[in-house]
């Protein structure tokens, strides 16, 4: 019993660091309507900064989350201003487009820049153990927890009760009337990949210090893809349920399912996406996704 436990808080983490990721996606789409498949290699950028803030420049841990955080805000406008500014009034399939070459250059970059290493910051959290009853929680792991739950929590009252959050729902529903009146989409969607970029650096960070940095931590990242489909892609909430669900039932299975496949393992690769399957049979708009109804 104490054993399952460990492995829901684990996957208590993890769920929530996927939904930190997969806000990328749903605050973007809700803007633009643009699936941004470069979510993910914000992810390993992520994992970078932090290594080299951490690693390599030697600051402190919340100097270094603010720091990668900056960074991926600063990345995220470049991105918008420099690729995805002359996509507005295009064709989305050609924006979508653009965000799949963005990551190509992205993960590019890191090669150039970090040699494609695996980079790591183990211990940046501290390597104690935390004593709760008859569990035995790693300290990264509940900073882990921690971190990206705040990071939910922050963003989405940020997106539900400001003016800036109540201009980029506006957008989302209709370019043309939030023009009308007097709502600047240009700053929107500049802000709208901005927050892209810092979740998911912090979502980078966080999974970085667990698994370490190297280019495959973009398919980690690419698990956000599945929460956001999963939860919704026009729900913050249903990020973080889907987030939980993924997160919990992969670590799950991956531990009492694998030992009984003929090659011993690789399930928690696919889980996430068989749960996507599953869900989207049933639910096709996932869990809290709004139903639109077009008439003819």
């Amino acid at each position: 019993m104490v054993s399952l436990l460990q492995l829901v808080c684990a996957g208590l983490a993890n769920g929530v660091t996927y939904a930190v990721a997969a806000l990328g996606f749903v605050i973007i789409y809700k803007c633009s309507r643009v699936f941004n498949i470069a979510q993910g290699h914000f992810v390993m950028l992520g994992g970078y900064f932090a290594y080299t803030f951490l690693s390599l420049c030697n600051l402190s841990v919340w100097t270094a989350i603010v720091a990668a955080t900056a960074t991926g805000l600063m990345l995220g406008l470049v991105i918008q201003r420099i690729a995805m500014r002359p996509m507005i009034g295009q064709p989305l399939l050609a924006a979508i487009m653009m965000t799949i070459v963005i990551g190509m250059v992205m993960e590019g970059s890191a090669t150039l820049a970090w040699g494609g290493k695996y980079a790591v910051y183990h211990g940046t959290f501290g390597g104690a153990s935390i004593s709760l009853g008859q569990l035995s929680l790693p300290e990264e792991l509940v900073a882990q927890l921690i971190i990206s739950l705040l990071t939910v929590i922050v963003f989405s009252l940020f997106f539900q009760h400001t003016k800036i959050g109540l201009a980029m729902r506006a957008t989302a529903e209709d370019e043309q009337v939030a023009q009308s009146c007097g709502i600047k989409v240009n700053l929107v969607y500049g802000l709208a990949w901005m927050i892209a970029g810092a979740t998911g650096a912090i979502a980078g960070l966080v999974l970085g210090e667990v698994c370490g940095a190297s280019p495959s931590l973009s398919e980690i990242g690419m698990k956000a893809f599945a929460v956001a489909l999963v939860g919704g892609l026009e729900s913050i909430p249903g990020v973080l349920v889907a987030g939980l669900t993924i997160g919990i039932s992969e670590i799950i299975a991956s531990t009492y399912l694998d030992p009984l496949l003929p090659t011993g393992g690789g399930l928690a690769s696919v889980f996430p996406y068989l749960v996507m399957m599953i869900v989207l049979t049933f639910k096709p708009y996932g869990f809290f996704g709004l139903e639109r109804i077009e008439r003819i």
